[in-house]
This record gives C-alpha cells, structure tokens and sequence, in this order.
C-alpha cells in the first residue's frame, strides 16, 4: 500500500522535463496519487497519460495531434523502466509509474471514496464487474467501447457523448494509444466534461485478473515487456520487436542534439 500525506500538506511539483520529443511530471506514484486525490472533481477535465517506450517512438513518428494530446495532458507519467534507464545516462530521473499499478493503488487509497462515480471506457463487461467486486466500487459506470474508433468518426464522436453524459470523478479510457490520448485531447478541447481522465490500455484486464502481470521481480529489471511477448506472441511480436527498440534511435538523435 502506498502511503499518502494528509491532502491539506500536500503540495504538488508542476516543473516538466522534456526528454526523448515528451514532456515529463518527474514525479513518483505517492506524489501522483496526491494530486489524483486532491484536484476538485467540478474542474475542466484533465488527462493523465502514462508514456512508454511504444508510445515515444509513436509519438516521434505521427506526431501532430498524437503529439499534442500528451503535451496538453495534466499528468504525463513514465511508464517504462527502460525510459528511466535511458534518463539517466543523461542525468534525468523519471520515476517510473505503471498505469495499473496508479490505478490499482487508487482504488485502494486512505482517502478514496467508493462512492465516487467512477467510468470504465473499454476492455468488457465481464472484466468490469470483476473490478467493481473485487475493488467494492459503489458507483461505477461501463461503456463497451467500439473497435476501429480512430477509423469511424461517428464512434469516436459516440464515445466522446457518452462520457460527457455520465460525468465521474474518474474516467478510465482503456482503450490504447494513440485511441485514448485522442479522446482525451477531444474531450478537454469541446470544455463539456469534468473530472480526470486516466489513459490505462490494458490496465483493466491487470487488474481483474493480476495473475496475467509478470511477476515484480521481472518488472523490477524491466523485463516485463519479454513476460508479455511470451504470454501474447502473435499480438505483441510487432510492437516490442520492431517498434520499441526505435527508442535507442530517439535516444542517439537526443544525444546529438544535446552535443550540438
């Protein structure tokens, strides 16, 4: 469990630091869950986006309104060990923060009420109501997202009305990158929605079935990306052996500018 200070003691770091084309909230999980906690649900609605590996080189290769949801984003948190390792061979510490493990711990927080409306958007029925059993949540909502929401407008514009009509504290958007970074992005820019908004991929199904998660000592030496490719080949091959590693591309590119 992680433990928080009072909310009244609380004062929360707001200096980002640009590294690899991101700009980061060098600030650990307790200080997330801070201001989580904190911020008056009845403000404009604010994104927190948990960057990895897969997500800079995406966002270095689309860039435009990918790029722009994760610099307006009110949280931009590193999810990657490998990201933190690559900081500090530049002198720049970026605590790592996974996105289920803030939820999870969320969830489980002193000063989090289950009362609070909360909205899954995305993952399935079955996955929701393991939460809500397990986490006794007391007001929370589902939204079984389409497919393809980046390929039909008119879903994405769906999604985009169906949360504005179930306002909640907390919005989980498990959906993927770039999928829910861009709703995110739609629903600050239209001002309609209010709470935070929370981009988790597949944090959903970690936490209704946490036996699915490598175990924390292959995370703690950042191989939980070689548990995964393990578990799920066929639909991850891609993404940790051909687009991940073209972090080391955006780490040398960042390196030559520095020395410019």
């Amino acid at each position: 469990m992680t433990l928080l200070l009072p909310i009244e003691d609380y004062t929360p770091p707001r200096t980002r630091i640009p590294f690899l084309g991101v700009r980061f909230d060098p600030i650990d999980e307790t200080e997330a869950l801070q201001e989580l906690l904190a911020r008056d649900p009845a403000q404009d609605f604010a994104a927190v986006v948990t960057p990895n590996s897969d997500h800079l080189v995406r966002i270095d290769r689309l860039g435009g309104d990918v790029a722009h949801a994760y610099d307006i984003a009110w949280l931009c948190l590193n999810d990657s060990r490998i990201v933190r390792f690559l900081g500090k061979l530049v002198d720049i510490d970026l605590p790592t923060v996974p996105g289920a493990n803030l939820v999870r711990d969320l969830f489980c927080a002193p000063g989090f009420d289950p009362h609070w409306p909360v909205l899954f958007v995305g993952s399935t029925p079955d996955v929701f109501a393991t939460i809500v059993r397990d986490y006794g949540l007391k007001n929370a909502t589902h939204y079984d997202a389409p497919m393809g929401l980046l390929r039909d407008r008119r879903k994405f514009d769906e999604t985009v009305a169906f949360i504005e009509a179930h306002p909640a504290r907390f919005t989980l958007l498990a959906v993927g990158s770039p999928q829910q970074e861009l709703l995110a992005r739609e629903l600050k820019s239209r001002g309609k929605a209010r709470g935070i908004g929370l981009c988790i991929g597949a944090a959903m199904e970690f936490l209704a079935y946490p036996q699915r998660r490598a175990p924390d000592w292959i995370s703690r030496i950042g191989m939980e990306w070689l548990f995964r490719l393990v578990r799920e080949p066929r639909r991850l091959w891609r993404r940790y052996l051909v687009d991940s590693p073209q972090i080391v591309r955006l780490m040398i590119r960042n390196r030559l500018n520095r020395g410019r």
